[in-house]
């Protein structure tokens, strides 16, 4: 079994779920290329999540607080890229000139122009493989869905809709964060943080927007922050987004509603689809991970929603038995996967049993950016 040596640029919750999965690696038999992180580097080294990283990644060779020094390390092939927005652009290309292969996280550049700059860097480097995190895709009723649309089993689409729905900071005594400063996360607000997420199948099922009316809101305008002063929320806690979507093969524009919500009273972490058509119909809410509603019916027959209950039904074959059930780490797991299976063999074995590719951050980036003028504007805006 190959390996590829990683280190990992951010030593946060992300940084530590792909060594928790890179140390689960056994659960892949049918795998033949495994990672190894020998490096890590964050921004201050006197920290618990150093400490964590040192006590469980046996394999650690390299500890920095300089991300330069990890990338000029010639024992690392490919690096995990988990830092803020505002840091996406320098670190990325930055990981390009130094030919690693790379997984960044959304939203793939602090807004527009960052992204072109990192898709430019991508062209320059073809050796080098880039993909972008989002594990949600690889649930198995996700990947259920999946081959429906692959089948073409929803005949003509009706309506979509698609969110990222978690109460994170609904409590207003919660101290402010990074995602709540311009600066660090960018203009897009909650769009940049959770809606490549929501765009995922969407955007892998070939679906274009054409444009776009955004209602974003800022509902908590202050938050004190670790010095106890009241400083402003500049970003955007909640979007509403309407778009006009085209299918391409077809022709045939549909309704789209896009929600990413960071105060969403009565939710935990929910990313959900739902897709209506004149065939078949199917919805998928983390609220109930493990099942699938689907909805098929013949022309003047009943309409009938049923529920498949879904086991570990992956798209990267496990140890775990199929009758069991599937979470968040496994999704995980299975992300980690796609990215080496598609390093080692060029390819996958469906479309969507692969990582989100940097052509589609590109299309998010002009939703969002058009979403942005949409909300100012109060007006749709084209998506181009």
């Amino acid at each position: 079994m190959r390996t590829v040596r990683f280190g990992i640029i951010g030593c946060g919750m992300m940084g530590r779920e792909f060594a928790s999965a890179a140390a689960r690696w056994m659960h892949l038999p049918q795998m033949t290329v495994r990672p190894e992180i020998v490096a890590i580097c964050n921004r201050t080294l006197a920290a618990p999540k150093i400490d964590w990283f040192k006590e469980h990644v046996s394999t650690l060779e390299q500890v920095t607080s300089d991300y330069r020094e990890l990338l000029g390390n010639p024992d690392v092939e490919a690096v995990y890229v988990a830092v803020p927005h505002h840091l996406h652009e320098e670190f990325y290309l930055e990981a390009l000139e130094s030919g690693k292969h790379l997984m960044g996280e959304k939203p793939f550049g602090i807004d527009r122009s960052a992204n072109d700059a990192i898709l430019a860097g991508i062209e320059r480097h073809p050796d080098c493989f880039v993909r972008c995190a989002s594990q949600f895709i690889f649930f198995p009723a996700v990947q259920k869905i999946g081959a429906m649309l692959e089948a073409d089993a929803f005949g003509r689409i009706i309506e979509v809709n698609a969110g990222f729905l978690h109460c994170s900071d609904l409590n207003p005594d919660k101290r402010i964060n990074w995602k709540r400063v311009l600066e660090f996360n960018g203009a897009y607000g909650c769009l940049g943080d959770l809606g490549p997420h929501a765009c995922t199948v969407p955007l892998r099922a070939g679906w274009v927007p054409l444009n776009v009316r955004a209602v974003l809101s800022n509902i908590v305008p202050e938050r004190l922050d670790d010095q106890g002063r009241r400083v402003s929320c500049e970003t955007w806690d909640n979007a509403t987004l309407l778009c006009d979507m085209k299918a391409p093969n077809s022709g045939e524009v549909f309704p789209f509603t896009l929600k990413t919500q960071r105060i969403a009273p009565g939710q935990k972490n929910n990313w959900y689809i739902e897709i209506l058509g004149t065939q078949a119909s199917a919805r998928f809410s983390l609220n109930e991970a493990n099942a699938l509603d689907v909805l098929e019916y013949e022309p003047g027959g009943e309409q009938t929603w049923g529920r498949i209950n879904m086991g570990h039904e992956v798209a990267y074959r496990s140890i775990t038995s199929e009758i069991f059930q599937f979470g968040v780490p496994d999704a995980i797991l299975q992300m980690w996967a796609a990215f080496l299976y598609e390093l080692e063999h060029g390819d996958v074995p469906s479309s969507f049993a692969r990582c989100v590719t940097p052509a589609e951050s590109v299309l998010w980036h002009r939703l969002f950016t058009a979403a942005l003028q949409s909300h100012a504007d109060g007006s749709t805006i084209s998506v181009t």
